[in-house]
C-alpha cells in the first residue's frame, strides 16, 4: 500500500460533483452528509432497488459485500463511475468500465464517526477511476492509499482483528471482571491506555502483564478463574496466552 500524494488542485477536477449514494446502513447514512458538507450534491442514501436517477457522476455503494453485484446491476448506466465501500471485495466485482473502490479504515457504529484523518483504501479500474476515489477520500479529510484487488483479503482481515476481534477480547473481560463485581467503566481506562501505548512503542514494548515477566504461576491462578468464571472462555484463554508468550519472545530476541 502506497500513500497517494495530491492536493486540492490535483484532485478538484477529478471530482464528482453529483454523487448517488446507495444503502442506508451506517456508512450510507453517514458519508451522504459529510460528501453533502464537503460541497458534494448526494442523491440519497437510496435503497439498493430504488429506481436509479439520472445525470449522476458517480454512483456509490454503501451495502452489504453479498449485495454489491446485484445493487451494481440495478444501477448499472446510472453514471459513469460506479465505486463500492467495500474493503474485503474486489473492485473488479462492479463490472462497469470506470470502477473504483473507496474504502475508509474506521468502525462506524450506531453514532457514526469522523471521516477526518483517517485511512482510506482505494482501488480503480482506470486512472479516471482511481482519482476519483482519491478526490472522494480527501473531500472527506481522509488519507488515500492505493490498495490492489489481490490485498484486499488480507487488509481486511487485518481490520477485523485491530477492531470487530478487539470488541470480542473485550467482552470476554467483561465476561470475567464481572465475577469479581467490576463493569466495564473499571476496565475502560485500561484498555485506552494499552492502545496508546502500542500505537506510540509497538506490540513488543506494549507487552505488559504475568505472561511477559514469565510468571506461570500467575498465568495459571488466572486461567482457573476464567474457567470458573467462564468455561467457555477456556480455549480463547489458552489460545490468547500462547499468542502472547510469542509476543514477549519476540521482544527479548529483539
Amino acid at each position: 500500500m502506497r500513500e497517494l500524494e495530491r492536493n486540492a488542485a490535483d484532485f478538484s477536477p477529478a471530482l464528482p460533483r453529483r454523487v448517488v449514494v446507495v444503502g442506508r446502513g451506517r456508512l450510507g447514512s453517514t458519508i451522504g452528509p459529510a460528501l453533502t458538507a464537503a460541497g458534494v450534491e448526494v442523491i440519497g442514501p437510496l435503497g439498493r432497488d430504488d429506481a436509479p436517477p439520472a445525470g449522476a457522476d458517480a454512483v456509490l455503494l454503501c451495502v452489504p459485500d453479498s449485495a454489491i453485484a446485484d445493487a451494481a446491476a440495478t444501477y448499472a448506466g446510472a453514471a459513469p463511475l460506479v465505486g463500492h465501500t467495500s474493503g474485503a471485495t474486489p473492485v473488479s466485482v462492479l463490472a462497469a468500465a470506470d470502477a473504483f473502490g473507496l474504502h475508509p479504515l474506521q468502525t462506524f457504529a450506531e453514532d457514526g464517526a469522523a471521516f477526518e484523518g483517517i485511512g482510506c483504501a482505494i482501488g480503480g479500474s482506470t486512472p479516471r477511476a482511481l482519482a476519483a476515489a482519491d478526490a472522494l477520500a480527501r473531500c472527506l479529510g481522509m488519507r488515500p492509499f492505493g490498495l490492489a484487488d489481490a490485498d484486499r483479503p488480507a487488509y481486511h482481515a487485518a481490520a477485523s482483528i485491530a477492531s470487530n476481534f478487539l470488541v470480542t477480547l473485550e467482552a470476554a473481560a467483561e465476561r470475567v471482571a464481572a465475577s469479581a463485581g467490576l463493569d466495564r467503566a473499571a476496565l475502560v481506562p485500561l484498555v485506552r491506555q494499552t492502545v496508546e501505548n502500542w500505537a506510540a512503542l509497538g506490540p513488543g514494548r506494549a507487552l505488559t502483564g504475568p505472561v511477559a515477566r514469565g510468571d506461570e504461576a500467575t498465568v495459571e491462578r488466572q486461567r482457573e478463574a476464567v474457567v470458573t468464571a467462564a468455561p467457555e472462555l477456556e480455549p480463547l484463554w489458552d489460545a490468547l496466552v500462547e499468542a502472547t508468550r510469542r509476543v514477549a519472545a519476540k521482544e527479548v530476541a529483539a
